[in-house]
């Protein structure tokens, strides 16, 4: 598929909030705590589930929109010929310790596996690099185990948690690459 990259308008959003951020994993991260006097250890371990979970990847507007500023970054894959809106990555600069975060990567189902959200990565990680950004993290659910695999396949390391972070309250795990 011919494919380009661009930056995100805000003509954009509204169509980025109608993909398919719909997901399927058999497998998910399930966190344990062993809490001692004065220790304690968190562990993750990859649980396989009784039944497949299906699930939607929480879009959302406001997320979007904190990315649209020139010194934030928001990413469009559209087709070359059609300019059918393919995925997005949105992305916030957080200069004071020199980080990206990735908030939004997502690819509309019908296109995923074929490295469209390799390609937004690769756009992003130039972002920050001409940023004078030294680290990218990306968050993910802990039943997100397909955001979790592609993080670690592209380089990304287990870096920390939040076990309220998102609106619904679920377990948000964070992945880091240096881009030094």
């Amino acid at each position: 598929m011919s494919f380009l990259i661009r930056d995100g308008l805000e003509s954009d959003i509204a169509a980025c909030l109608q993909l398919d951020h719909h997901y399927e994993t058999d497998l998910v991260w399930q966190m344990t705590v062993d809490e001692k006097p004065g220790q304690w250890q968190i562990g993750f371990l990859n649980q396989h589930l009784p039944r497949t979970l299906e699930t939607e990847y929480q879009a959302n507007e406001t997320r979007l929109r904190l990315a649209l500023p020139n010194n934030q970054c928001f990413l469009v894959a559209v087709t070359r010929d059609t300019n059918n809106l393919l995925g997005y990555l949105s992305m916030r600069n957080e200069p004071v310790y020199g980080i990206a975060r990735i908030h939004d990567l997502v690819i509309s189902l019908p296109y995923r596996r074929q490295r469209i959200g390799t390609r937004l990565l690769t756009i992003a990680r130039q972002w920050a690099k001409e940023h004078g950004l030294t680290n990218l993290m990306i968050e993910a659910a802990t039943q997100n185990f397909p955001g979790i695999v592609f993080a670690q396949q592209s380089g990304f390391t287990f870096c920390g948690y939040n076990d309220h972070y998102f609106p619904n309250q679920d377990i948000a795990v964070f992945f880091s690459q240096s881009l030094a």
